[in-house]
């Protein structure tokens, strides 16, 4: 008699957790980077807007005189 072996077709538990795990890593690290660089963003934005500021306040002290006769 001879038997006929079915060829089993899939994932096994242990190895669909092992990629879901991955994953999950992967996904924690990508987002750990993320926030740091919104982090630097913003601190990056606030110090352009008091630099644009202090720009704005400089020129216009240094270009009263041309303000004065109309250029």
């Amino acid at each position: 008699m001879s038997r006929i072996y079915k060829t089993k077709r899939g994932f096994t538990l242990v190895e669909m957790v092992l990629v879901i795990a991955i994953v999950v890593i992967l996904a924690a690290v990508v987002g750990i980077s993320i926030a740091g660089y919104v982090s630097k963003g913003n601190d990056a934005s606030s110090s352009l807007a008091s630099e644009r500021v202090e720009f704005r306040a400089d020129n216009a002290a240094k270009n009263s005189a041309f303000v004065a006769i109309g250029f």
